[in-house]
């Protein structure tokens, strides 16, 4: 427990954000660990990770450089921008239409850039 910081509850607000922690001995009061970078908890409530960082707790967000099923990469970094269909000598609007979605979808997704 040597990478703890303890406090009451009644703890001046500036020396907050606390977390529950149990404590080890019935002497103990009921205290609260202080918040240091890097902690994560889950939230029960909303079934999301937290993580403490900056000073400040984020929530469900999860980091990291890929994202692997099955052991295949299935999403990594964000990839290039991908311009729209142009030009041509046969213009078929229909098919500019799908793709100009398909690219924005992708986009709103953040898997490629703007």
């Amino acid at each position: 427990m040597g990478f703890w910081w303890f406090g009451r509850k009644s703890a001046p607000e500036t020396a907050r954000p606390y977390v529950p922690a149990w404590l080890t001995t019935a002497e103990a009061e009921v205290g609260f660990a202080r918040s240091r970078d890097g902690l994560v908890a889950f939230v029960k409530s909303t079934a999301v990770w937290a993580l403490f960082r900056g000073g400040a707790w984020e929530l469900g967000t999860v980091r990291g450089s890929s994202l692997m099923l099955g052991g295949q990469q299935v999403v990594g970094t964000r990839a290039a921008a991908i311009g729209g269909p142009t030009g041509g000598t046969t213009i078929d609007a229909e098919s500019r239409t799908a793709i100009g979605q398909i690219l924005t979808a992708l986009r709103q997704h953040g898997l490629i850039d703007t």
